[in-house]
């Protein structure tokens, strides 16, 4: 491998091309000669499906060096002895409540149970924030530099599905050229892996590659690769490409859609791949950048300011027994293919069928396999999007709720780790919890209304001088809101505290007083958003415990803006329920409905909220008076900047749209191209027609001009013409779109 090893002084340095001579560049690219191939010389690697239902310890892997664990276990035993502890300070206090001077009815016990449930969940989190509360105070911040050299082989890769691709190429042009500048780049290669089925942004991915590999430097190696079927979807992705070229790198480093990551993160976690052996996956922790809307914005300054808190805490007790994201990680390949081969489930969707939320499922077969799975919560330059508005994340979380309660099937499997079976279990009751806190809101609402409306039962089973009836401690009850309520806030206070002491990060976020009253605004909004996503997650949880699967849908990247009746009709059950529930409270107490009111006002108020927040005016205004400022939204990282610029200059080609049909027989270089990064076709048994081409082929005869095949062509019909060379060399000799007027 020329250059591995070398010192980075002595490495050609990346020439990078200015934004107007790659406009100029690029805009020509399509007249001439695509250099090399869309993708190198396969590599196969073995991976094999792995068995969920047998494992032998035997295969095992050891590590390579021990080291003490009192630090992991001292922080384990403060996360779970000290969430359980809380947990039943919580459940006694609330068994006061519901106790006071009589027996405990069956709707009473209900609701202790469920008390019990949902405090347990928002202990642990506090106890989680404790401990890394207290890490960051006391511990100094370690920040991982440019290696001066590196001895193995990355690939760096993006998968992508239906998306702009100006906006992910710029990405990628930036990441690349990035790493270019270190003198490290011969240690890395680029690969957009495609699974898009939209014909249009299929060729316009195409047409954009070739532009961005005519901007770029001839030291920067970037590939391309579009699969024909997208079987298991992007697990199936990284598959395809670990089985067929995965024998060519030590590591890869997988990137989603909306990642960004620096040439110091990318270095340092290859640095850090070579130094420790025994490591499998190394996963960073993203920060969420870009974001204007005020959804987003919201979100965005709740994942930087209350983020480092819980994940130093998870880093701590976690250890070497950590989860996988999906992205902005770095994985040992070679590991990945012996160990990482998913099944299908058995059965059908939503509970069978391919495994949706893959990435926990890998980290779990990795560690299973003896492989160190941890977090660098510290690495500074990894960073993503979120959705724009609340519609856009309930579209996505209905995917995740989905993959994530699919893990009931695989959190018994043979050999996993207990935190991998604890991050499954994590992951389940995230969703489950919506329900829980639903029907806890139900329990006692009934309880109050049997209190204020119904007669008590004189005779009982049991014998007793006075009547049963529920009965509450209020004074004690209050009193337990309010601690459930501190201990709900916490993380969020830790984190606050965390910031202020940063002298960099305060002044970044607006000063002492603004980033109090930001992290106040983002409190009341999440307050107002909550009962919305827990009627939302509810409804989605109910929709696969009756067999609804979801499907693969695009995610919208940027303004939330939403047609109004379209918020209108995605939220009218939501204000309908507000509607009752409030009305209700009031009907049987004014203090239920004023114990209700946050979850009514959030409720009835859905449209509104909902359409507020997706709105970039708003966010944009807000952002004027440095309310939700976070240090990345004030000084851009670079990586930011970079890409911005470059994905803008792409667009500005028009190489993102334009009908995929015209656009190949208007222009004979794309169309060979295009005919040159096809796989060959596989040979088709006698007798056996594929509908869609036949129709496809029928119409494509008996269309006279391109218009016609354009006008003509489902977008079925239209994938199996870009598929197949006869199809396209029968559209190619077809009449141009003047054909028809001059006759």
């Amino acid at each position: 491998m020329d250059g591995v090893g070398k010192n980075p002084a002595a490495m050609p340095t990346s020439k990078v091309v200015p934004l107007k001579a790659a406009a100029e560049i690029a805009a020509s690219s399509s007249h001439a000669p695509t250099p090399g191939p869309a993708m190198p010389a396969e590599q196969p690697l073995m991976m094999p499906t792995q068995s969920l239902d047998s494992w032998d310890e035997i295969n095992t892997r050891q590590p390579s060096r021990r080291e003490s664990l009192a630090v992991t276990w001292l922080s384990r035993l403060i996360v779970f002895g000290g969430g359980i502890g809380v947990t039943a300070i919580g459940g006694y206090e609330m068994y006061q409540v519901i106790s006071i001077g009589s027996s405990v009815t069956f709707l009473q016990w209900l609701l202790w149970a469920l008390f019990l449930l949902n405090f347990s969940w928002i202990a642990l989190a506090f106890c989680n924030g404790v401990l890394g509360f207290v890490s960051l105070l006391f511990r100094p911040r370690n920040l991982i530099a440019v290696p001066d050299s590196l001895s193995t082989r990355t690939a760096v890769m993006m998968p992508i599905y239906n998306e702009a691709p100006s906006r992910v190429y710029g990405a990628m042009q930036a990441i690349a050229e990035d790493i270019a500048r270190t003198g490290l780049i011969a240690h890395f290669d680029f690969f957009l892996l495609s699974d898009t089925t939209d014909p249009a942004v299929w060729i316009a991915e195409e047409r954009a590659f070739h532009a961005l590999r005519a901007r770029l430097s001839p030291d920067i190696r970037m590939f391309y690769r579009h699969r024909i079927k997208n079987t298991g979807r992007k697990a199936g992705n990284l598959e395809d490409f670990v089985s067929r070229w995965g024998g060519g790198y030590d590591h890869m480093l997988v990137l989603d859609a909306d990642s960004l990551m620096s040439a110091e993160a990318i270095t340092g976690l290859a640095a850090l791949m070579e130094r420790d052996e025994d490591a499998g996956i190394i996963q960073t922790l993203p920060l969420i950048i870009n974001r204007n809307t005020l959804f987003a914005r919201v979100q965005q300054f709740a994942a930087r300011i209350y983020g480092p808190v819980i994940a130093e805490g998870l880093r701590l007790w976690m250890h070497r027994d950590g989860n996988y994201w999906g992205h902005n990680a770095i994985i040992r390949t070679r590991a990945f293919a012996a160990h990482c081969g998913l099944p299908n489930l058995k059965g059908k969707p939503p509970f069978g069928g391919h495994i949706l939320s893959h990435d926990f499922v890998e980290a779990a077969l990795m560690r299973r396999a003896g492989w160190a799975v941890y977090m660098v919560p510290g690495l500074v330059g990894s960073y993503e999007e979120s959705p724009p508005s609340l519609i856009d994340i309930a579209a996505r979380d209905r995917r995740w709720c989905q993959g994530n309660l699919q893990h009931s099937r695989v959190i018994g499997s043979r050999g996993f780790h207990w935190a991998s079976r604890q991050h499954f279990a994590t992951g389940i009751f995230s969703y489950l919890a919506s329900p829980l806190w639903l029907l806890q809101l139900l329990v006692g609402i009934l309880l109050t209304l049997q209190v204020t409306y119904f007669r008590p039962e004189y005779f009982t089973e049991e014998f007793s001088l006075y009547p049963a009836w529920p009965r509450f401690d209020a004074e004690r009850s209050l009193m337990l809101f309010g601690g459930t309520m501190a201990i709900l806030l916490a993380p969020k206070l830790f984190g606050l505290i965390i910031a202020l002491f940063d002298g960099r990060t305060r002044r970044a976020c607006g000063g002492f007083i603004v980033l109090i009253f930001s992290t106040l605004f983002e409190i009341i909004m999440s307050a107002l958003l909550a009962p919305i996503m827990m009627v939302i997650q509810s409804g989605a949880v109910f929709e696969i415990l009756v067999g609804r699967d979801t499907g693969w849908i695009t995610q919208r990247r940027d303004d939330g803006t939403i047609p109004f009746k379209d918020i209108v009709r995605r939220h009218r059950s939501h204000v309908l329920l507000g509607v009752v529930a409030g009305l209700s409270a009031f009907l049987i107490a004014t203090s239920l409905f004023a114990w209700m009111s946050p979850t009514i006002i959030g409720l009835v108020l859905a449209v509104q909220i909902s359409y507020v927040t997706g709105l970039l005016s708003f966010g944009l205004f807000l952002k004027r008076f440095n309310i939700l400022m976070t240090p990345e939204e004030r000084n851009p990282p670079h990586i930011a900047t970079e890409a911005g610029k470059l994905s803008q200059s792409l667009a500005a080609l028009g190489l993102d749209s334009g009908d995929p049909l015209g656009l190949l027989h208007g222009d004979p270089v794309l169309l060979t191209q295009h005919e040159a990064m096809l796989p060959e076709n596989p040979p088709r048994p006698r007798g056996e027609f594929e509908t869609d081409r036949v129709v496809a082929e029928a119409k494509l005869i008996e269309a006279q001009t391109i218009d016609e095949a354009i006008k003509w062509l489902k977008p079925k019909e239209r994938m199996v013409v870009l598929h197949d060379r006869a199809l396209l060399s029968v559209l190619a000799n077809l009449d141009g779109p003047t054909a028809a007027k001059s006759a």
